[in-house]
């Protein structure tokens, strides 16, 4: 965005600042009530719009936590063509729960996923339907305060620190800064896989985080390609011309890994949470065409891949060369085990006070 284009935008921003102080206050005087469930609820949001990558994160955490209890998510369902609270099965798809939940039904069928714009009605609903649940992970929910939940994880980006950022629509904050203060846990996300120690520490004095935080730096670490129709996976040769068709927030971490992989890399963006039509499909093999190598590729996300499933029988009589890329969340700095404790110590100590009253 251009410099005096931004500058126009700031009284927008001080306006919007204003409103959501208001309603903060609200809440944090208590005239807005927060609902308290008695089920531990671990939120998982940031003060950004996106691209701070969350959605690895609650995979991450869903990994960690299904090993060992029923876990449920819900979300608001971004983006989907319906309304109210729905309970995820086998009709799902994208377009009636969202590309995020369809994710977590489609990687994680042992979970139960709910979707709802207003999760304190949708909550009850979701543990009717899913009456085995012992935790749920409440996505997106930074700043949906109907639900007071019991553990407050807040992501913001290396490379764009919520300190260094100012409210839309002048910035991508949602909120004023000091939002932060609501966080438990701070995660800092999308770091380089070599930060050294020095970088961590000026973040730490940035943040600056409060007496009852834990600060924590992340990675994205992507694994083996796979086949989108046959799960097959495959291995990026350095000849490969690659095609990468999205519709994220923030592709360069994406770009950036696969330009290590091979020379010939280009990109196709789709806006965020974007619905592929078949002329979508005509665009990638338009670009693909156009790559120089003999080997070519398309690679997408997996977020991608839940809304290009509404497109898998095109997908599948057009042949087209389309893998997906997993990304998994990585603790750097040895503190993956202290994340993981950290989080089955809020748990233990919810449930123990769950099973006393």
């Amino acid at each position: 965005m251009n410099k005096p284009l931004r500058i126009l935008l700031f009284p927008f921003s001080l306006l919007y600042g204003v409103i959501t102080w208001i309603r903060n206050t609200l809440y944090d005087r208590g005239i807005l009530t927060e609902i308290n469930f008695d089920i531990p609820t671990i939120a998982v949001g940031n003060l950004s719009v996106g691209g701070t990558g969350k959605t690895p994160h609650i995979e991450y955490l869903i990994r960690l936590l299904q090993q060992h209890y029923y876990v449920a998510t819900l979300s608001r369902g971004f983006n989907r063509t319906t309304k109210g609270y729905l309970f995820a099965d086998e009709t799902a798809t994208a377009l009636t729960i969202g590309d995020e939940p369809m994710q977590f039904y489609h990687e994680f069928p042992d979970i139960a996923v709910g979707v709802g714009e207003r999760r304190g009605l949708a909550l009850p609903q979701l543990l009717m339907d899913a009456p085995d649940t012992e935790v749920v992970l409440l996505d997106d929910a930074f700043q949906h305060r109907s639900i007071k939940p019991g553990l407050n994880l807040m992501i913001t980006e290396y490379n764009r620190l919520f300190t260094k950022d100012f409210i839309v629509p002048f910035g991508r904050l949602r909120e004023s800064r000091q939002g932060y203060a609501r966080a438990d846990g701070i995660i800092v996300s999308k770091c380089p896989l070599d930060m050294n120690a020095g970088t961590r520490q000026k973040i730490r004095k940035e943040i600056n985080p409060m007496a009852h935080q834990q600060l924590y730096f992340t990675a994205l670490k992507y694994g083996s390609c796979y086949h989108f129709l046959t799960d097959e996976k495959e291995t990026i040769l350095p000849g490969t011309g690659i095609m990468v068709a999205c519709g994220i927030a923030n592709p360069q971490p994406l770009l950036e890994y696969l330009l290590m992989q091979s020379k010939e890399v280009k990109l196709l963006r789709f806006p965020d949470h974007y619905y592929y039509r078949e002329d979508d499909l005509d665009k990638m093999q338009d670009g693909l065409s156009q790559l120089a190598s003999s080997y070519k590729m398309i690679v997408t996300t997996e977020k991608d891949a839940v809304r290009l499933r509404l497109l898998e029988e095109k997908i599948a009589v057009m042949k087209l060369p389309l893998f997906v890329i997993p990304m998994n969340v990585y603790f750097l700095f040895d503190e993956g085990e202290t994340f993981n404790q950290y989080i089955f110590e809020y748990i233990n100590g919810a449930r123990a006070k769950q099973y006393d009253e």
